[in-house]
């Protein structure tokens, strides 16, 4: 629900409220005040009954208005006088008034406003407003006097006054009642507000995964999804950026590589071939110091062959994958991987075991890379175990997910955490001999091939490689 719609809602919602409850006070206040007039009618129609009855006699005595103004004051009648036609009061409830002459042609019929006169004494208190009701009595055709009535009405002007106090009082409810929900509202839409002004700085230092939940379907819902929209196209941004600073970088290594290509692996090839024509021709004429010299072509041949590694990671991270992909055995790949590295790993004191499921289906991949990866991570396991050690190779095919699993285990020193998502990482390495490229190229097949490469270590327990490739069909491909 919109802003202005709420808005709209609470207004007619408290209008309706103070509608009612203005009417049901009224309705209330209304029957009090006929009551009231009903019941003081009722009191006034007695006093003229009992002045019919003293016109009408000879017995004029005062005890009737007394006893009957005992319950008359309750209603607000204070005095009754009993009047005839000459203006002689002829009795009342204040025997001092009783002979008294009053001016009737001086006097208003109905009734009015009593005066009060404020230098005397009176039994009427100044706050108050008495009235005189001056009713002529006739019976018949005959007039026999007249009846004087004095009485205050504070009754029907208290509840006047009551009444207007709880419309007041209903009127400040409707108008607090207003303020706490305009209060709610808004403390509800300044907060995420404020939130959402925290994102946005968040994301203005650079954290692109910051999201703000959509929680109504209001303006701030449709702001949150405005900003987690803006976020989204800013990360994609950032991804893209990323890319293309890696493809400039790639770029950059490929001319590197090729250079070294051209400028190294000339001289390493021709050091190499150098180092096997001593070791035909010269050793065996060098008895005495055969073992000594051929222990330093053994390394001299080691450190070219090193080099010319580092060389070829170069040239492989540098250019652009192109996978000449066929149907393979990974126990075959295998097969050729580990006589390549057997001189290097009985050297370390390495051991192999494999943990191979034997119904593993072919894998459709280039052969080529995928050995490439297997010498980076069995190279880097055995390079973890300086003092020699366990590596296991694992391989399995989940029929649901449709994936191979390959697993490389090391008994090694183990991977800080901090250091996992770095290993990846162009140039990024912990060893001393090393350009840090080999788990770079290792992870840029693995995603070529349309699988993905994650890493399990204990410090000082050792690590695991977890390579996951799809499983597909020559057509499919």
């Amino acid at each position: 629900m919109k802003l202005n719609t709420k808005l709209v809602m609470i207004m007619l919602s408290l209008l309706i409220i103070a509608m009612c409850a203005l009417f049901i006070l009224n309705q209330y206040s209304q029957n009090d005040l006929v009551k009231e007039i009903q019941e003081s009618s009722t009191e006034i129609s007695k006093a003229i009954q009992i002045s019919v009855a003293d016109l009408t006699s000879e017995d004029t005595s005062s005890a009737r208005l007394k006893d009957y103004l005992k319950e008359a004051k309750k209603k607000g009648i204070t005095e009754v006088n009993i009047i005839n036609n000459e203006g002689e009061i002829i009795n009342s409830s204040n025997p001092a008034r009783v002979g008294k002459k009053r001016d009737l042609k001086k006097s208003e019929k109905g009734l009015k406003a009593s005066r009060i006169t404020r230098n005397r004494k009176s039994d009427i208190d100044p706050s108050q407003h008495p009235y005189d009701l001056l009713v002529p009595v006739i019976v018949g055709d005959e007039q026999l006097g007249y009846v004087s009535i004095k009485l205050l009405l504070d009754n029907i002007q208290t509840i006047q006054h009551a009444n207007f106090m709880y419309r007041l009082t209903v009127t400040f409810l409707v108008f607090m009642l207003g303020i706490g929900l305009t209060i709610f509202l808004a403390r509800k839409y300044t907060s995420p507000i404020h939130r959402l002004a925290e994102s946005v700085k968040k994301v203005s230092a650079g954290g692109f995964s910051e999201t703000f939940p959509v929680e109504s379907n209001d303006e701030i819902g449709e702001l949150a999804m405005s900003f987690n929209e803006m976020v989204k196209k800013l990360k994609e941004r950032e991804d893209l950026e990323k890319r293309l600073n890696e493809a400039e970088h790639l770029s950059k290594v490929g001319q590197l590589a090729s250079g070294i290509a051209h400028e190294i692996r000339n001289p390493l090839n021709y050091i190499s071939l150098a180092i096997d024509h001593l070791k035909s021709e010269l050793l065996p004429g060098c008895s005495d110091r055969r073992e000594e010299l051929e222990e330093l072509t053994d390394k001299i041949k080691e450190e070219v062959r090193r080099v010319n590694y580092m060389v070829l990671n170069f040239m492989n991270y540098g250019r652009p994958l192109k996978l000449r992909l066929n149907m393979a055995s990974y126990a075959e790949i295998l097969d050729r991987v580990l006589p390549l590295l057997h001189e290097k790993l009985e050297e370390q004191r390495i051991e192999i075991t494999t943990g191979i499921d034997p119904n593993l289906p072919a894998m459709y991949v280039d052969q080529e890379m995928l050995r490439n990866c297997l010498v980076n991570l069995i190279t880097n396991g055995a390079q973890a175990m300086p003092h020699g050690g366990k590596i296991t190779l694992g391989a399995g095919f989940d029929n649901d997910a449709k994936i191979f699993r390959l697993t490389f285990t090391d008994e090694g020193e183990g991977i800080k955490e901090e250091d996992i998502p770095k290993i990846s990482q162009p140039y990024f390495t912990t060893k001393e001999a090393g350009i840090g490229l080999g788990l770079a190229i290792t992870e840029r097949i693995i995603k070529e091939h349309g699988g993905e490469m994650s890493v399990e270590s204990v410090v000082g327990k050792g690590t695991t490689f977890i390579v996951t490739l799809p499983a597909r069909r020559k057509e499919q491909a």
